[in-house]
Formats: structure tokens, sequence, C-alpha cells
């Protein structure tokens, strides 16, 4: 069964250019793991400190794997979520 979720980061403003500098390396690196399906980026229009993640895997341990890997912790556990003033992970089904 696939696990999708989305994500929502609300960046502390000093932080974006940083945060939109390291998520190029994070999608690079993310895209190249087995069992991701997708992982795209959007920037809100309205406030450009706010950005979501669209993330699929193949099945849970996919995404379990991809929580546990070495750019996730040295990306986004050390670096990213420092930066962040809110951090909201919706898990989703797709309908239709």
């Amino acid at each position: 069964m696939e696990k999708e979720l989305i994500v929502k980061w609300k960046i502390k403003e000093s932080g974006t250019a940083r945060v939109l500098e390291l998520l190029q390396q994070m999608a690079t690196e993310t895209k190249k793991e087995k069992g991701n399906i997708f992982y795209n980026i959007y920037q809100s229009e309205d406030n450009p400190n706010e950005l979501f993640l669209h993330e699929r895997y193949t099945n849970p341990q996919a995404l379990e794997d991809h929580k546990n890997s070495t750019h996730y912790n040295k990306i986004v556990a050390e670096q990213i979520i420092p930066l962040l003033e809110t951090r909201e992970v919706v898990m989703v089904k797709q309908l239709f």
C-alpha cells in the first residue's frame, strides 16, 4: 500500500533562502530512493515563506526508510527544522 503525505512548512523569514537551497539537495537525494514515487515541492504564491512538500512512497517501509536516511537527518532534521516556525505533516489518501 502506497503512503502519501503533504507537509506544510512556515519558514522563519530570515531562513527562506537557505531552506530553498537545502531543499534542492534534499529533492535530488530523495528522488534517488528506491521507494520514492515522487517528491514535489511548492511555494505559496501569497507567502514565499510557506512551502508545501507532496510526497509519495511505494509502501510504509519506504517512508520509514526515507525518514531514517542520512540525507533526511543531515538536511531536514539538523538544518531545515531549526529554521521553521511551524511544521505540519498530513498523511493523505487519494480518493479519485
